[in-house]
């Protein structure tokens, strides 16, 4: 997990400088540039912070260990569901709000109202309780 967090920290003064330069090489006259680019850099800061916390609270990886060998991995890896249909509607309700950029702001409000509740389903498919289904 260090690897990525420091991968990501790493890139942040990249972006950052590379929207100075811009904005010194456009004249400052194209704002979306030596803008958008320092935005960037904020959200790869944020990406690269989030995961230096994460790495610190949690113990060393497999993959962390330089003299890992493949077989330290095995096992289970997470919890997936592989006959879940909630990534399906979550895909087509992102089509339709696509579509509704292209023809209509009527049609995005309705993708959205579907994405809102395919993720619901996709966030509690294995709740237990007052949720469960």
């Amino acid at each position: 997990m260090k690897i990525e967090a420091r991968l990501f920290l790493w890139g942040t003064p990249f972006f950052v400088l590379a929207g100075v330069v811009y904005g010194f090489m456009t004249e400052w006259q194209e704002p979306v540039g030596y803008l958008g680019m320092p935005l960037v850099g904020g959200l790869v800061a944020m990406i690269g912070a989030y995961l230096t916390l994460t790495a610190r609270r949690i113990d060393a990886r497999p993959e962390d260990d330089p003299n890992g060998n493949i077989e330290d991995a095995a096992g289970d890896q997470g919890v997936y569901a592989p006959w879940s249909w909630w990534p399906l509607a979550i895909a087509g309700s992102a089509a339709i709000c696509f579509l509704g950029l292209a023809v209509g702001w009527w049609v995005l409000y309705i993708g959205f109202c579907v994405a809102v509740i395919a993720l619901v389903g996709w966030v509690f498919e294995y709740s237990r309780g007052i949720h469960s289904h």
